[in-house]
């Protein structure tokens, strides 16, 4: 039940509560609104629609599992550090959600596939990041890439299997953290000038 004036973090709070207890094929509008006790209308009021409400979900979601990033971000350390501060922030964060909250982390797979606009952003987001850490590493003379953008979405997609939900069975196996240092020490090893 909310006091006073219901806002939008809170109407998004209840509503990953109940996507966490009913999932995303039963949870509902009326379902949200019941949690908070007011009207299904006090919801629309800020979410227009079950969409525009699940959409908001997933980008919480996503900056709450990405605000180590910024912190890399923010660093003042050599770019081939930040790289993989980076992407190891990334790698913990998305491991860090799909284990301790499996059940959030379920829907948040189905809600992934309805909001493409939403994840398209975000992984422009990411990518871009990718990109400001390798352009400062080459205007520094730390790293080498003739496109840092197109190098940025080369080392996005090729971690792809540390980042990616589809790759979150695989993210408790055994030696995952051995391949995810190989991995980025293979990256890092090809963006080193000659």
């Amino acid at each position: 039940m909310t006091d006073g004036i219901l806002t939008p973090e809170q109407i998004l709070e209840a509503a990953q509560d109940v996507l966490r207890r009913y999932g995303p094929a039963k949870a509902t509008v009326v379902d949200v609104a019941r949690a908070l006790g007011v009207s299904h209308g006090s919801v629309y009021r800020h979410f227009p629609s079950k969409t525009a409400l699940r959409e908001a979900v997933t980008q919480r979601w996503l900056d709450e599992s990405h605000a180590a990033l910024a912190a890399v971000m923010a660093e003042d350390a050599p770019a081939a550090a930040r790289l993989r501060d980076w992407l190891s922030a990334l790698f913990s964060s998305k491991r860090k959600k799909a284990l301790d909250d499996p059940e959030l982390f379920a829907t948040y797979m189905v809600l992934v596939k309805e909001a493409s606009a939403v994840i398209d952003g975000h992984v422009a987001d990411m990518v871009g990041q990718i990109r400001q850490i390798i352009a400062a590493g080459v205007e520094g003379g730390e790293l080498a890439a003739p496109d840092p953008a197109a190098a940025a979405r080369a080392v996005f997609d090729a971690t792809a299997r540390f980042h990616n939900p589809a790759h979150a069975a695989d993210w408790s196996l055994p030696g995952i953290d051995d391949d995810f240092a190989a991995l980025c020490d293979l990256l890092l090893l090809g963006l080193i000038p000659r």
